[in-house]
């Protein structure tokens, strides 16, 4: 079993990270590379936790969201090719003095059969730069959508498309 940790001070708030991260809809890949279209399927989406497929490169993993908490949230692994036991995400959220946010997040990869031992082993080690590139890269993604005149605005829950990126001008109330 690998536990990474990883830690990034941003200026973007917890509120706006977490909106990108429970953001299922098509297109999720731009901001979490480890997430490819293909894989997503959105099984059930509540206010404030969601039961999601996703992956990249031949691992696939079925997820729990749970964002109830504003400064943590917990995604912990139901299901996959080559990750059990322990295996998942957590993100904490702390609010600066001088109003920027630290994020710090441990994955847990508790590989359940040979190739998830293996690609533990590489993730806990050599493979951490991965991890840590991935991070860094949301984060920038978010800084970047969160700047420009595109804000996040949740649609209706739906299976297929949880949420969407919406234009400024269609937002009732910002970040």
């Amino acid at each position: 079993m690998s536990t990474i940790h990883l830690h990034r001070t941003t200026a973007i708030t917890a509120k706006q990270y977490i909106a990108a991260l429970t953001n299922f809809g098509p297109g999720r890949s731009k901001l979490f590379g480890n997430s490819a279209d293909e894989y997503l399927k959105v099984h059930r989406r509540g206010l404030s936790e969601a039961d999601v497929t996703e992956g990249s490169g031949g691992v696939w993993e079925r997820l729990h969201y749970d964002w109830s908490d504003p400064h943590r949230v917990v995604v912990t692994t139901t299901d996959s090719n080559v990750w059990g036991g322990s295996s998942g995400h957590t993100y904490t959220f702390t609010r600066r003095p001088d109003g920027n946010t630290d994020i710090d997040v441990v994955v847990v990869r508790d590989g359940k059969n040979l190739k998830g031992w293996l690609l533990g082993l590489v993730l806990g080690t050599v493979g951490r730069g991965v991890l840590e590139k991935a991070f860094t890269n949301s984060v920038k993604a978010v800084e970047a959508l969160t700047s420009t005149s595109q804000k996040f605005r949740p649609h209706a829950p739906s299976v297929d498309r949880a949420r969407e990126w919406q234009p400024a001008d269609r937002v009732n109330s910002g970040f």
